[in-house]
Parts: structure tokens; C-alpha cells; sequence
């Protein structure tokens, strides 16, 4: 899937900005053009991983022609496209198999067990906030 984003050009002295129109609040930037590419990328799948870590609902990309006509505060800014991988998107479930040693899966299970969650939503709940 491909984000449109609206990118400020830079100078010599400042940076080039990028917005995301399509999620609110979602902006970033970088010294090159390139770099303001990537740090979108990030921002991106950074604002996608709290929105449904808080459960919201992810809103699809908009057509950036739309978006262009739309958006007159960004008249003399850039469009582009940012790609971002659907896995980032993806809640189905997938087992997996990790060696722990004895005494760390013992911790593991005793920590969990406090906690009232079973051992995989504790793991998935301590990744999540880390």
C-alpha cells in the first residue's frame, strides 16, 4: 500500500518537511530528499503501529490526485508516494517456536502468571512496549 505525502522542498538552511494528509498528526522530515523519504516511511509505520496498538481503525490510502485537489495548504509543496509494508497492518496470528533456557522460561511463566496474561500475550504485550 502507498501513502500520498506532501513534501516541503528544502533549502540550504532548512529541511525538507513531509505531512501525511491521509493520518492525522503524522509528519516528519530530513536534510535530503532522500532522507525525508525514508524518515516518512518510518513515521508512517510508526503512527500505523500506535493507532492499532490503541485499537483505532487505519484509514486506506487516498488517490494523490485527490488528495492534490483537496489539500490547497500544500499548493507549492511535492507529492509522492510512500510505500509501507502490509505487514505492518497484519493481526493474524502466527506460531512460532524460540528455545529459552529453563530458568528464563520459569521467570517467564512466573512474571505472566502475576500479570493474569498467558505466556504469549505477556511476551507480545512486553514487545509492544519496548
Amino acid at each position: 500500500m502507498r501513502y500520498p505525502v506532501a513534501i516541503e522542498p528544502g533549502t540550504n538552511t532548512e529541511a525538507f518537511g513531509v505531512a501525511v494528509p491521509d493520518l492525522p498528526g503524522c509528519f516528519s522530515a530530513g536534510d535530503t530528499m532522500d532522507e525525508a523519504m525514508t524518515n516518512a516511511e518510518e513515521a508512517i509505520t510508526a503512527w500505523i503501529e500506535a493507532a492499532l496498538d490503541a485499537g483505532q481503525e487505519i484509514p486506506q490510502p487516498s488517490d494523490i490526485d485527490a488528495m492534490r485537489k483537496a489539500h490547497k495548504e500544500y499548493k507549492s509543496w511535492i507529492w509522492a508516494l510512500v510505500k509501507v509494508d502490509p505487514a505492518v497492518l497484519d493481526e493474524n496470528l502466527e506460531r512460532v517456536n524460540i528455545s529459552l533456557p529453563r530458568r528464563v522460561l520459569h521467570r517467564l511463566d512466573t512474571q505472566a502468571k502475576a500479570a493474569g496474561e498467558t505466556r504469549s500475550g505477556f511476551i507480545a504485550r512486553m514487545a509492544l512496549e519496548h
